[in-house]
């Protein structure tokens, strides 16, 4: 009678409180359980044939991301190498406010920079008379900025490390600021390369800054991130996930080269310790 009884308050607690919906929804749950796993499956395997196949849409939008990504690397890294490796080896007032501005530089969101990156190309912006607004242009600016905080600091790290060791040498050969900050860069050329490939990594996986001053606009400025985040929002899942695998893959390629210089680099200074140390 117990057991009845507490059944049938338990009834009436579902139909009082729980919306019928739910309830029917939770108990068919189970029976959609395999139809999901074939939809996950069968959206796998078609990503997995668009890749492989070469299709024209899925392979446009990934040239087009590495083009963007690539060409505002290059952008940031002519001033980021320069101006990080000034920074370590310049000593003036108020040097520390300069790098705690650009440590903070580090940290700002993506569509931060997105939006001001479009205040300044609007048409009534300082720069709207260039026309880059939802453009190749823009987008490649505005990865640019986003990146550049980053190549700075990495690079005035390795070169201010370097400095620590042979920088007074220098200086007493008497090389000046300028001069001794591209010794020093040049000598850490291969850890600078890592600084680089970490850089393309950071600007091919950005979403918000090419959302906003690209528009997505299919042909021209949709790149893999946001054709991700677009094809999700419609359904075609085969397609994000190509995508998705193909922006996984690159980024995988990327951290692998990283550990290969770095094991290279260490073998390499491994090798001259070792000469050193048999010479006379």
């Amino acid at each position: 009678m117990c057991i009845k009884a507490c059944s049938t308050r338990y009834a009436a607690y579902v139909r009082r409180f729980i919306p019928r919906h739910y309830v029917l929804s939770t108990v068919a749950a189970p029976a959609k359980l395999p139809h999901n796993m074939n939809t996950l499956t069968d959206s796998i395997a078609t990503a997995l044939q668009l890749v492989l196949s070469g299709d024209a849409g899925l392979w446009a939008v990934v040239l087009r991301s590495l083009a963007v990504s690539a060409t505002a690397c290059l952008l940031a890294c002519g001033i980021g190498l320069v101006l990080g490796g000034w920074l370590a080896a310049a000593r003036f007032a108020g040097r520390g406010a300069v790098l705690t501005l650009l440590n903070t530089f580090l940290a700002v969101p993506s569509v931060v920079v997105g939006l001001v990156i479009y205040l300044l190309l609007s048409r009534s912006g300082p720069l709207g008379f260039l026309g880059w607004l939802f453009s190749f242009q823009a987008m490649v600016l505005a990865q640019a900025v986003l990146v550049l905080p980053l190549v700075t600091a990495l690079t005035r790290q390795v070169v201010e490390d370097a400095e620590r060791g042979h920088g007074e040498q220098l200086q007493s050969l008497g090389a000046g600021t300028g001069l001794r900050s591209l010794l020093l860069a040049w000598d850490e050329r291969h850890a600078l390369l890592t600084v680089l490939i970490t850089a393309f990594g950071r600007a091919v996986s950005e979403v918000g800054a090419v959302m906003i001053v690209g528009g997505n606009i299919e042909g021209f400025t949709r790149v893999m991130t946001t054709a991700i985040a677009l094809e999700t929002s419609k359904g075609d899942l085969p397609l994000a996930l190509g995508l998705g695998l193909v922006l996984l893959s690159v980024v995988l390629l990327l951290n692998a080269l990283v550990a290969l210089l770095r094991r290279w680099r260490e073998r390499a200074d491994g090798g001259e310790m070792a000469l050193a140390g048999a010479g006379p």
